[in-house]
């Protein structure tokens, strides 16, 4: 391989390991600092609720307008990069302020709070859009894109596991020389928006794009976004299936921290049973690449899927025992850490399909959808969790002792029953109506290199 195509794969990669640090920080422990730190009340929280869910789908709505933005974006530093840059900086200064106590409460906490989420989520997407949508500007070759996006992956991986196996540990440490969880908490955010600042750096640094590949487009206008969106139609699949496998997968992690403090009755515990599910899941994406040479895409999704229910089915049954827990929860994070990568290839290869349907290339509204779909699943798992821990009783439980066994089971549905059902139901959605294989996507390269929109094809080693 050469010697750029490998920097590309490094230099990206690492910079999405304090992005997801970041990013599993505020979708997965914000509510839990607000119920566990912070301590607000169940109607305070059934208005956050409904905070966090308005927040995310007005967000949403805005992503694809964002896309249009990067994608018109002219600069002697590229497209890409200045967003990532802008997006960063904001994103993680918003982030702290997330974490930091202002002593407010009731309907002014209500507004800052409110005020500081959309403002993250503006923030963060705008770094997530032009992060993410410079990966098909670095190969068209689709085993190239599963190195890059398997190492990416990887890094992003270590974030979000750094995360769930250090919270406990680390913020109790820090909450007994500080005197204060609540500035543990604040003094730990910092400490990931360090490390993802520092990522993004190496990022910005050093990927260089391949600009001379592609065809000098025209600016996209409001109207050619919704074309390039409405009108791809395995763009919308993609997004579809992704959106369900998203939903069951975040809730699932989202509920780790309750499970274990409320269920398994050792909180302790969470941190250890993360970082051996965190092992494994990095181990999957690492022999991905070589899985993705033997294998279609299709078998290995299947393959996938049969291990995620095999592991939701005995993890559910499991009495509150590791050993039988562990290998349950071992299976989840195989079959799941290669359906995300699955995911992203299916979702960066629609962009030559748009291309070759619709005669024009745009990265950036391709890949804002992604974002799209990470607020909506993130909203609809926040709430499942949300509505869960007051119905279950855990909202006001001051012990683990103080949740009854009929809230333990609710606990147990909304955690691994209710996610499997979206995760199977994104798997049907793929296999009835996502039609880009190896050969199609071939022969859409060739078009595109025979129409003059592709004039170099990269080839990996």
């Amino acid at each position: 391989m050469q010697t750029a195509a490998k920097r590309n794969i490094y230099a990206f990669g690492l910079g999405t390991v304090g992005r997801d640090m970041v990013y599993a920080m505020v979708s997965m422990y914000l509510i839990f600092y607000l119920t566990d730190i912070l301590n607000v009340s169940s109607a305070t929280l059934w208005s956050l609720n409904v905070i966090l869910l308005i927040g995310r789908v007005f967000d949403a709505l805005n992503d694809p307008i964002m896309g249009v933005i990067v994608d018109n974006t002219n600069t002697r530093y590229g497209k890409f990069k200045p967003w990532i840059v802008f997006g960063a900086i904001s994103s993680g200064i918003i982030t702290i302020l997330l974490f930091t106590d202002f002593g407010l409460r009731g309907t002014s906490f209500l507004v800052v709070f409110g005020i500081l989420f959309v403002l993250w989520d503006l923030a963060y997407t705008t770094n997530d859009i032009s992060y993410w949508s410079m990966l098909p500007a670095l190969s068209t070759d689709q085993h190239q894109r599963e190195k890059m996006g398997s190492f990416a992956k990887i890094c992003a991986d270590i974030g979000l596991f750094a995360v769930v196996v250090g919270l406990v540990p680390i913020t109790t440490m820090l909450g007994e020389r500080l005197g204060s969880m609540v500035t543990a908490y604040q003094v730990f955010t910092i400490i990931l928006v360090v490390i993802m600042w520092i990522g993004q750096a190496i990022t910005v640094f050093g990927v260089k794009e391949n600009r001379e590949a592609f065809k000098q487009e025209e600016a996209t206008t409001l109207r050619g976004m919704v074309k390039a969106i409405a009108e791809n139609d395995q763009l919308l699949w993609a997004a579809v299936s992704m959106s369900l496998f998203l939903i069951g997968y975040v809730t699932t992690t989202s509920f780790g921290i309750y499970f274990f403090k409320y269920a398994y009755g050792d909180e302790g515990m969470y941190s250890v049973f993360a970082l051996i599910l965190g092992l494994c899941q990095l181990g999957a994406l690492s022999v991905f690449p070589l899985f993705s040479r033997r294998f279609s895409r299709k078998a290995l999704y299947t393959a996938a899927t049969v291990l995620v229910v095999l592991g939701y089915l005995l993890f559910f049954f499991a009495p509150m025992t590791m050993l039988v827990i562990g290998p349950a929860g071992i299976l989840i994070f195989l079959g799941e850490a290669f359906i995300q990568i699955l995911m992203l290839m299916f979702f960066t290869d629609t962009v030559e399909y748009g291309q070759w349907k619709l005669g024009k290339r745009n990265e950036s509204v391709t890949f804002s959808i992604q974002p799209v779909i990470f607020k909506l699943a993130a909203a609809i798992a926040n709430g499942i969790v949300g509505v869960t821990v007051i119905v279950a009783g855990i909202a006001d439980a001051l012990t683990p002792e103080e949740v009854t066994a009929g809230g333990l089971v609710i606990l147990k549905f909304a955690m691994l029953i209710l996610p499997l059902l979206f995760i199977l139901l994104g798997y049907w959605v793929y296999r009835r109506k996502y039609i880009i294989d190896s050969a199609m996507y071939q022969r859409i390269l060739d078009d595109l290199k025979a129409r003059g929109h592709l004039k170099t094809v990269s080839t990996s080693s």
